[in-house]
């Protein structure tokens, strides 16, 4: 129980890192794709639809996941605490109720602080996609 106590926020914060890491990379890498893509150099709609939501997925995942990786942090948390409550003979202090369980909270806000922006650019990205491809369909008919 000690070793979880010790390494669980690293553990938690740093998933939540990596995944905030991954998805600004994701958003870059997509903007700069879409700010200099040639939609003539596409013949068949598949074949842009497949370059446009590329990566996509990886944006849409860590936003319906980040949030659990929180929570998880959260719910481990809460075990540590009243495993220390557990331990303590019986002596209940409210102040150390409450501080484990504020700081068991603070993961589940950062996992929400990760996936309102990947949902924000998800949705963003896939807005762009469908613009681009209607210009690729307008240009063709023209």
């Amino acid at each position: 129980m000690e070793l979880l106590k010790q390494y669980l926020d690293f553990f938690i914060f740093g998933t939540l890192g990596f995944m905030s890491f991954l998805m600004l990379w994701m958003v870059i890498e997509r903007y700069l794709f879409y700010a200099r893509i040639k939609l003539e150099n596409y013949t068949h709609p598949d074949q842009l639809n497949i370059a446009l939501t590329n990566h996509l997925t990886v944006l849409s995942s860590i936003g319906a996941n980040a949030p659990y990786v929180g929570l998880l942090g959260t719910v481990f948390g809460i075990l540590i605490t009243f495993y220390d409550l557990g331990q303590g003979g019986g002596k209940l202090e409210p102040a150390a109720i409450m501080t484990g369980l504020a700081l068991a909270l603070k993961a589940t806000a950062a996992g929400l602080l990760v996936a309102i922006p990947a949902i924000l650019f998800y949705n963003a990205l896939l807005r762009k996609v469908d613009v681009l491809t209607a210009r690729w369909k307008q240009a063709r008919e023209s």
